[in-house]
């Protein structure tokens, strides 16, 4: 029998909304990364009590991403387009970011590519109320 539900509503059946938000939105920002040619590294790595979102390396650049899913209705997407990327990193997340990131690379159970640039970045997931993706934005050096 087929369903009607999409197939990312099918994976998250029995979680809490939030985190099924949360989880797929990340399966979109690493999508997009993997695209993009990055390898991920890490996922909600913890690291001084608190949690970095991704870590991805493409061979030149390790990249510490910051992510951010919200889910708009329709009504609202037609009505403001332009204002449904999640807000970006403002002073005190960015020095949070670097502080973990850190501590990330103090820790000696990491394995830490050899690299020269190492960049923080902000992805923002925005999906429908049906959980079709309406828009993705990456910040780069956010």
């Amino acid at each position: 029998m087929l369903s009607s539900r999409s197939p990312a509503q099918i994976h998250t059946t029995g979680t809490d909304p939030l985190a099924a938000l949360s989880q797929l939105g990340e399966k979109l920002a690493r999508a997009h990364l993997h695209r993009l040619g990055f390898t991920l590294l890490g996922r909600n790595e913890r690291a001084r009590h608190d949690e970095i979102d991704l870590i991805a390396f493409d061979g030149h650049t390790l990249v510490f991403a910051a992510l951010e899913t919200r889910r708009v209705s329709m009504q609202k997407a037609d009505a403001r387009p332009d204002q449904q990327s999640p807000l970006w990193l403002r002073p005190r997340q960015r020095a949070r970011l670097r502080r973990l990131a850190a501590a990330w690379l103090h820790e000696k159970q990491h394995i830490r590519p050899a690299t020269y640039t190492i960049r923080f970045d902000a992805i923002g997931v925005v999906l429908d109320t049906k959980d079709r993706l309406l828009r993705l934005d990456h910040i780069e050096s956010a």
